[in-house]
């Protein structure tokens, strides 16, 4: 089972970092070039404890659905998404905050199962880990500009 951990350091609260991570309309941005949308569930606003959400999104140029559950919620140190239904076999992805001065330190843990046994792990191997590290370090990114900036308020309108 691949696990990816990734750090980033964002100049910013932590409440505001959580918030942030947890914004349907945020994911929806940052992830933009696979055309993913929210289509049910909670598609907008904050999502919580046992909440899910279905995202569509085109992925290996391939239209697919994938719905998520909130699991564990301890705001702002943590919460818990795992897939309910979609094309991996299983995942669990933790969101882990500490604040250390005035910055926090936002960690993904990342845990996947991919389906088709020996041929789900050489895909793995050689394609899905890389992908979906790049596909968080860039969501990532863009959470840490937008906490960085007064960006924050255009998804947040008032929730923080």
């Amino acid at each position: 089972m691949p696990k990816i951990e990734i750090v980033t350091e964002i100049n910013a609260e932590i409440h505001l970092c959580f918030d942030l991570a947890r914004s349907i309309d945020l994911h929806q941005i940052s992830t933009s070039h696979t055309q993913e949308r929210a289509i049910a569930g909670v598609t907008s606003g904050l999502i919580g404890l046992q909440e899910s959400v279905t995202w569509q999104a085109t992925h290996f140029g391939i239209r697919q659905k994938l719905t998520a559950i909130i699991t564990k919620f301890e705001r702002p140190f943590h919460f818990r998404d795992e897939q309910l239904k979609g094309i991996f076999k299983a995942f669990c992805h933790d969101h882990f905050f500490e604040k250390i001065g005035k910055k926090t330190l936002m960690k993904d843990v990342f845990e996947f199962h991919s389906p088709f046994g020996v041929l789900g792990n050489v895909f793995n191997y050689l394609v899905l880990t890389n992908y979906m590290r790049r596909f968080l370090v860039k969501r990532n990114q863009i959470i840490k500009e937008f906490a960085e900036s007064d960006k924050w308020k255009l998804v947040l309108k008032g929730n923080i």
